[in-house]
């Protein structure tokens, strides 16, 4: 891994564990539904331009059905799920349980693909799951006001990461990472287009709002999607998706810094429990072999 590398691999973390910052700020003053649109709606004008730069535009249409699945599950409706539980629980907190996903992705590819687990992933998935259990005993209450519904939010979120993870391994084999990427975005704007002008907010957010989704938009989704893809080409999948375990670093540094957000023994320790599933999960840690 090149200097290069290592630098664009803190840069994506910190933008992805910044994307919760920018929704944990903006998504009072916008509303969950209206935010995530101008936030995909943002992306896709930002990566449409270099998707017809490279002369792949004409990929979108061909692959439209697909795309308007992945559009659905893997922008529109976890990014929803993340606003709206960031109206309850903490930036940190949300980047923790954002880990989650890659023990989703292998479970659901165990259940729907029939892969096998070896002892690894089998025990890094308990773990996980055992993690996130140690985060919603501290944090889960479900009485009004409470973040239970929002952390069942955010694992819904995760869920679809996961499930949507697997789709594209069987329909989008072969496109282009920047298509996939573009043309999600641009279906997950067209399809949020309605329901955001039905919720948008009756008072004007103020500029400060503004700028946070004018961040969140091109720099934790159209630059940080740039920046993934070319890792995932100079540096290959089993190290590009290290950024996973970076990713609540930032989110928990981010919130603390710039929210004052508090973060507790239970809640470090449940992180800790939940990216070492995560690690054992996806392969990158390993039992040792008797």
């Amino acid at each position: 891994m090149t200097p290069r590398n290592l630098f664009d691999l803190l840069l994506l973390a910190a933008l992805w564990g910044g994307s919760f910052l920018f929704m944990r700020y903006a998504a009072p003053a916008f509303g969950a539904i209206p935010l995530i649109w101008l936030r995909v709606a943002i992306a896709a004008a930002c990566l449409l331009p270099l998707l017809w730069w490279r002369g792949q535009l004409g990929l979108l249409w061909r692959h439209a059905g697909a795309l308007l699945v992945v559009g659905i599950f893997n922008s529109a409706l976890p990014f929803v799920l993340f606003a709206w539980a960031l109206l309850s629980i903490s930036a940190g907190l949300a980047s923790i349980l954002n880990a989650v996903t890659p023990i989703f992705t292998a479970l659901i590819a165990l259940l729907w693909l029939g892969e096998r687990l070896n002892k690894s992933q089998t025990a890094g998935l308990l773990i996980g799951f055992a993690g996130v259990l140690l985060l919603a005993a501290d944090k889960a209450d479900f009485k009004p006001g409470g973040s239970g519904w929002a952390i069942v939010a955010m694992l819904g979120a995760t869920l679809s990461y996961g499930f949507v993870a697997n789709y594209m391994r069987r329909t989008l084999v072969g496109v282009p990472s920047l298509a996939a990427a573009a043309g999600a975005k641009l279906m997950a704007s067209l399809v949020l287009a309605p329901l955001a002008y039905g919720f948008w907010p009756a008072v004007t957010p103020d500029l400060k709002a503004w700028l946070a989704v004018a961040c969140l938009g091109v720099g934790s989704t159209a630059l940080a999607f740039v920046l993934f893809f070319r890792l995932l080409t100079e540096i290959g999948t089993a190290r590009a998706v290290t950024v996973t375990f970076l990713v609540p670093v930032f989110g928990v540094l981010w919130g603390k810094l710039f929210l004052d957000e508090t973060v507790s023994t239970p809640m470090l320790l449940g992180g800790a429990v939940t990216v070492l599933g995560t690690a054992l999960a996806t392969g990158i840690v390993r039992l040792p072999a008797r």
